[in-house]
């Protein structure tokens, strides 16, 4: 499903080349559930913001589902990632002034897709996450369990193939990060391919295959 070839990723910082990845090698099948650990600025968010369609490298080759995307053009790539990768972030990135039901819709509404199909899809993800109460509710008025539950429904609004979870427990208690852990894992569970950064070593162990990154290179691979 995806594949990264001698990826490299540099940053100029003043008058210096920070090399935030060095010669990424990664194959990751379908399905899968894997963790990117690392310590600060070893190249974990860069690596996740490749793999996300976030970032271009500045070399190497990435291929998704069979199709090489390293050079696709910009509205290629916005359109790639809406259909075909969901992101959950550590500090949800909801747009405050919608509600809940219109986070979870705003991807759908970019992607133009039909007003009853769009209403189908909300109204199975705001039951799906235990958020009927909750739909009309801005995020300013939702607790962090439920705005990461928002934004995890807005994730799966297109049917994505990939998650890319970034710190997704980071902003939350440890019982409110535990339940966010078990939703994603229940995507996994459904046949998602399920990739998570993360400083937790026991959350990142619960992978069933566990990346380190060091320095910008990847010195572990565990399964």
């Amino acid at each position: 499903m995806i594949r990264l070839t001698d990826i490299e990723r540099v940053f100029t910082v003043g008058d210096e080349q920070v090399h935030a990845l060095r010669g990424v090698n990664l194959v990751i099948g379908p399905g899968e559930y894997l963790s990117i650990m690392g310590p600060s600025g070893s190249g974990k968010s860069s690596l996740l913001n490749v793999l996300g369609l976030l970032d271009r490298p500045n070399a190497g080759r990435y291929e998704l589902e069979g199709r090489d995307v390293t050079g696709l053009s910009d509205d290629e790539l916005a359109r790639v990632r809406r259909e075909r990768i969901g992101f959950v972030f550590q500090f949800f990135h909801l747009v405050p002034r919608l509600t809940a039901e219109g986070n979870i819709e705003l991807p759908m509404v970019l992607a133009g897709i039909e007003p009853a199909e769009r209403r189908r899809r909300l109204d199975r993800l705001l039951a799906e996450y235990g958020l009927e109460s909750r739909a009309r509710h801005r995020p300013d008025q939702l607790s962090g369990g439920q705005c990461q539950r928002v934004a995890i429904a807005r994730a799966m609004s297109m049917n994505p193939s990939v998650i890319l979870a970034d710190e997704p427990t980071g902003n939350l208690d440890r019982s409110t990060g535990q339940e966010v852990i078990a939703l994603l894992e229940a995507l996994h569970a459904g046949g998602g391919t399920l990739v998570m950064v993360t400083h937790d070593a026991e959350i990142g162990g619960r992978a069933k295959r566990r990346i380190r990154i060091v320095d910008g290179r990847i010195v572990g691979d565990e399964r």
